[in-house]
């Protein structure tokens, strides 16, 4: 099992996911809001402009997002490590405990890997908005919208794209 590591920043700390670098994370949060320039995010035709006190409260959730589910993984993995040290003195178990240990194993191990899947997204959000490509489908190329990103700042595809592939 992997353990994670600490790395601190100048207002917070956070846990680093395993399989995550130390530089993986001080990149997601080099650039901050401060270096986004609303005027060059996409927006829909009748949309208003993003505003810089926008960009800060998406970015700012973002970077919630991610020390929220860092710290999710965390537990999840502190967990999933006592179930594990529990199941190897199983002796004497029944085959009922044996089961109910087994299935809250899988429970634990899957919402460990959703959250890892969530981060991953969190993380490439941070750097599209923090770099380039935020706000535009990577489908069409076309302007996902700016109320779906604020509502789903994680979102790569805008609606009819999303629908297109759902139906698939």
């Amino acid at each position: 099992m992997t353990t994670t590591a600490r790395h601190k920043t100048s207002n917070d700390s956070a846990l680093v996911a395993p399989g995550r670098t130390r530089t993986a994370v001080a990149a997601v949060r080099g650039g901050g809001a401060e270096a986004v320039d609303p005027a060059e995010l996409p927006v829909r035709p009748g949309e208003d402009p993003w505003t810089s006190q926008e960009v800060h409260e998406l970015h700012a959730e973002l970077i919630s997002e991610l020390d929220r589910l860092q710290n999710e993984i965390g537990a999840a993995e502190a967990a999933i490590t006592g179930l594990m040290r529990d199941s190897n003195d199983g002796a004497g178990d029944d085959q009922v405990d044996a089961g109910t240990k087994n299935i809250s194993r899988e429970s634990e191990l899957a919402l460990a890997n959703n959250a890892r899947d969530s981060l991953a997204q969190v993380e490439r959000a941070l750097g599209r908005l923090e770099g380039v490509g935020f706000g535009t489908c990577e489908s069409c190329g076309q302007a996902i919208g700016k109320a779906r990103m604020q509502a789903f700042p994680r979102a790569t595809l805008c609606v009819q794209c999303k629908a297109k592939q759902e139906r698939r």
